[in-house]
C-alpha cells in the first residue's frame, strides 16, 4: 500500500524506486532455499495483481521465482548477511537491478513494446541507485523485524 499510495507518486531524479521490490528481495535474501523461492512466487503474484502493473499476468511471478532461486543458490556461497550488512545491501541492490533487467529481457522475448532501450536502461540504473541508497536505511530494520518474528526453534 505504501508503494502504490506514496512512493510511486514521488518524482525521483533519474527514475523511480520500488520499496516493494527492495523489501521483498531483502526478505528473500534472508530465507533458506525453499523460503526464497516461495517468497518470490507469492511476491510475484502480488505484483501481478498490482493496479500499476501493465505486464501479462504471471510474468512477475515467473521472474521473482527465478530470482528467488538465484538468490538461494548464491546466498549459500556468500554466507550470513546479518554479520555483513554492506554485503547485504550490495546483494539486494544488485538483485533489484538484475530483476528489472530480467523483466526487460522477458518482455523482449514475449514481444512486448517496452519503449526506448536507453530510457529503460536509465530506469534500471536509477532504480538500482535508489535501492542502494534506501536499502541502507530499510534493511537493518527488516533484519530486526525478521529476528523478532522468528520462533525459538528457528533462531538456533
Amino acid at each position: 500500500m505504501i508503494q502504490e499510495a506514496a512512493i510511486s507518486k514521488i518524482n525521483f531524479p533519474i527514475s523511480g524506486f520500488s520499496l516493494y521490490l527492495c523489501v521483498l528481495l531483502g526478505l528473500m535474501a534472508l530465507e533458506d532455499k525453499f523460503g526464497a523461492i516461495a517468497l518470490g512466487f507469492i511476491g510475484g503474484i502480488i505484483l501481478d495483481l498490482s493496479p500499476s502493473s501493465d505486464s501479462p499476468f504471471g510474468k512477475w511471478s515467473l521472474i521473482l521465482t527465478l530470482v528467488g532461486y538465484l538468490f538461494s543458490r548464491n546466498r549459500e556461497s556468500i554466507g550470513d548477511f546479518t554479520e555483513r550488512p554492506v554485503a547485504f545491501i550490495l546483494f539486494v541492490s544488485a538483485g533489484a537491478t538484475s530483476t528489472l533487467l530480467i523483466f526487460l529481457i522477458f518482455g523482449i522475448i514475449l514481444g512486448e513494446n517496452n519503449g526506448a532501450i536507453l530510457n529503460n536502461l536509465q530506469t534500471v540504473v536509477g532504480n538500482g541507485i535508489w535501492t542502494l541508497l534506501f536499502s541502507s536505511i530499510l534493511l537493518p530494520g527488516l533484519v530486526k523485524l525478521r529476528q523478532f518474528t522468528l520462533t525459538s526453534r528457528e533462531r538456533i
